[in-house]
């Protein structure tokens, strides 16, 4: 099936149309198309985006690979490049994204459907799994992926590297005990996809910041036998850019990821 197939609603907003594949999904981003990458192509591993200009690129590099929970990288594409050839063969990573997000001097300036504009021919991209990934899987084992969850920053800081430091980023979901194990046994197996939970319990621990979600509106009081579980989250570098004061990144916007042609199923440890 390569259209879409039905209506599903992203945080109890209006029904969307959901897409199966992949290819399709880009193709109407780049005509346009803006709507949340979650629930669209279930199955298929979603990635967060950062393009910045190459001179900074080795510090990103070095930073991702010492905050590897939060940044795993799954391509990097050379200065310029715009098809990641690994991940989405064919795919334009100006355009086929629904929505990005630009920074200058550590400033969220703006978020735009296409970067063509603001390209440079010095950007060096690079593509990081993301938790949405594995909602499919999530919720063939039995555990509810559609409520209860925000990205929320943390007082937790990141390795540093070079210009490149600032808080984590996690998501935080709230499960039964039992969706919980399940959960923390199955996305364990997927370490390109920020893998198990770094904490279970109180998010005092880490010092979220539940007034200020990233996305959404703060959460409600937690209903009773559910369980606040943590996972490292893409968005930790969009987090990064303003803690860093960077001159320049292009990055996916939150909530908003490419989608790959890699399945989800095939990407982790058996």
């Amino acid at each position: 099936m390569n259209v879409q197939s039905k209506l599903v609603r992203n945080n109890d907003g209006p029904a969307v149309p959901q897409y199966t594949s992949p290819r399709q999904f880009r193709e109407e981003a780049r005509k346009g198309l803006v709507v949340l990458t979650r629930n669209q192509c279930p199955g298929f591993v979603q990635v967060g985006l950062v393009s910045l200009p190459r001179a900074q690129a080795l510090d990103f590099m070095i930073f991702c690979q010492r905050n590897q929970k939060a940044c795993p990288v799954i391509e990097v594409l050379e200065p310029g490049q715009v098809e990641p050839r690994k991940s989405a063969p064919g795919a334009d990573v100006r355009t086929d994204l629904p929505m990005y997000s630009l920074y200058r001097d550590g400033v969220r300036v703006r978020d735009v459907p296409d970067v063509r504009e603001e390209w440079r021919d010095d950007l060096v991209t690079f593509l990081m799994g993301s938790n949405t990934s594995l909602d499919l899987a999530l919720q063939r084992a039995g555990v509810q992926t559609e409520r209860y969850r925000w990205p929320v920053t943390t007082k937790i800081p990141t390795e540093p590297a070079g210009p490149f430091h600032g808080p984590l980023v996690v998501t935080m979901r709230w499960l039964t005990p039992q969706e919980m194990i399940i959960a923390t046994q199955l996305t364990s197996r997927f370490p390109f996809n920020h893998g198990a939970p770094i904490h279970v319990g109180d998010p005092a621990v880490l010092g979220c910041d539940l007034e200020h979600p990233l996305t959404g509106s703060p959460p409600p009081p937690m209903p009773a036998g559910l369980i606040p579980t943590f996972w490292a989250c893409v968005v930790t570098p969009q987090v990064v850019a303003i803690a860093a004061k960077v001159d320049f990144m292009i990055t996916s916007a939150p909530t908003y990821g490419l989608i790959t042609d890699i399945e989800t199923d095939k990407f982790g440890i058996p």
